[in-house]
């Protein structure tokens, strides 16, 4: 198996248009829930409600992967990635300056939301189309990195415009880098059909093809893999910063975590081969469980910082799933696929926090991290041979 290189990687144009187009998403989206955020808790003094406008831009991917997913492989892929960051564009300015009451802010997120997980999925599932093969990892490596770094990159911009502008000030430049976007994709991809033809109503087919890629055993163990252990992730990060009693110092070990990540994801991506990196699946998503059982000890903010960011790098143990998963579905259905794996994981790792949450409100927040990581090191033992390459054989569903 020939491995890519990051420079093949980045010679292919439409990997470019996509490349820079999602950061500006990644980055948007974080000023935008911020400033969210901020704003209704100006406006309600509810850190209640503050915190809800905060998670409100993700909880739309369970009820939107459960039931529309099947439009991203059945409308073209350009034509959704521009029409998703149009929505998000005019999603922000009525935020910003609509006058809306607090509650159809909320509801206007909610709703426009539904939609995102299909934009993602006609997203992700043209990167095996402009980068086949290993290039296809690889990408998958850099977007991971761009993601972790356009998070941070956003929060500390949302920050800035937000102690400049205020909250509408940073929506809008949000609705300002979603209009680049698209006219970036709709200038910078060529036309591509749909993958897939409508079969059946958008819900009918979405539940059914969802079922049908379950029931998989090969299907099924991926995306086990992909969720599993990044739900006991989630549910660590979740208490540091109970277990710092401080967002300073919890902001100095996240974004410790976030550089391990973007380290872990570059140094399997660039230096281990193919074959070598699906063998590293394993022993790496034991390590994204491992380090976080030291909190059983209380470390320091040094300590802990440490290891947030080695237990994280164990999560480029991901890169060595994606090109069993490309081959393991049929490709008329791949958008949907993709926004399941991706709708899966944003749905886990909610659930994941606020049961790793309660737990930390029974046992203190530093047992509960241990728990965490014991949890991720036994679903990993448990999904070995998913994680193996070659552990799970069975045949990929006719759709």
């Amino acid at each position: 198996m020939q491995g890519a290189t990051f420079g093949e990687v980045f010679a292919v144009k439409e990997f470019r248009v996509l490349f820079g187009s999602f950061a500006l998403l990644v980055g948007g989206d974080s000023i935008k829930m911020l400033a969210l955020s901020v704003l209704v808790y100006a406006r309600t003094g509810s850190a209640g409600l503050s915190a809800a406008a905060y998670m409100a831009g993700w909880l739309p991917f369970i009820v939107g992967g459960l039931l529309l997913l099947s439009l991203a492989d059945r409308l073209p892929p350009r034509a959704l990635m521009v029409t998703g960051e149009v929505v998000r564009a005019v999603t922000c300015l009525l935020l910003a300056f609509g006058g809306l009451p607090v509650w159809a802010m909320l509801a206007l997120v909610l709703v426009t939301g539904l939609f995102t997980p299909v934009f993602f999925a006609a997203r992700a599932a043209m990167l095996p189309d402009v980068l086949p093969g290993d290039a296809f990892v690889l990408g998958r490596s850099v977007l991971n990195v761009a993601s972790a770094s356009a998070q941070i990159a956003g929060l500390a911009a949302g920050g800035a415009f937000l102690a400049v502008a205020g909250p509408s000030g940073a929506l809008a430049t949000t609705a300002g880098l979603a209009a680049v976007a698209a006219v970036v994709l709709r200038a910078g991809l060529p036309y591509r059909p749909a993958r897939g033809a409508a079969r059946a109503g958008a819900v009918r087919q979405t539940l059914r093809v969802n079922r049908r890629l379950l029931v998989d055993g090969r299907v099924r163990g991926l995306l086990l893999a992909g969720w599993l252990p990044c739900v006991c992730l989630a549910g660590a990060e979740a208490m540091v910063v109970p277990y710092l009693g401080g967002q300073g110092k919890a902001g100095v070990v996240l974004a410790a975590a976030a550089g391990g990540m973007a380290v872990g994801e570059f140094a399997v991506g660039r230096f281990a081969a193919p074959g070598l990196r699906e063998r590293l699946s394993f022993p790496l998503a034991v390590l994204l469980g491992v380090p976080w059982v030291g909190f059983a000890l209380g470390p320091g903010i040094v300590w802990a910082a440490v290891l947030a960011a080695v237990a994280t790098a164990g999560l480029s143990y991901q890169l060595g799933l994606q090109r069993r998963f490309v081959e393991s579905v049929p490709e008329e259905v791949r958008g949907q696929a993709f926004g399941l794996q991706s709708s899966g994981l944003m749905t886990g790792q909610a659930a994941g926090a606020a049961l790793v949450g309660a737990l930390g409100e029974l046992i203190a927040p530093g047992p509960a991290i241990a728990v965490a990581g014991g949890a991720g090191i036994l679903v990993a033992l448990a999904l070995a041979g998913a994680l193996r390459p070659g552990g799970v054989r069975e045949a990929a569903p006719r759709l």
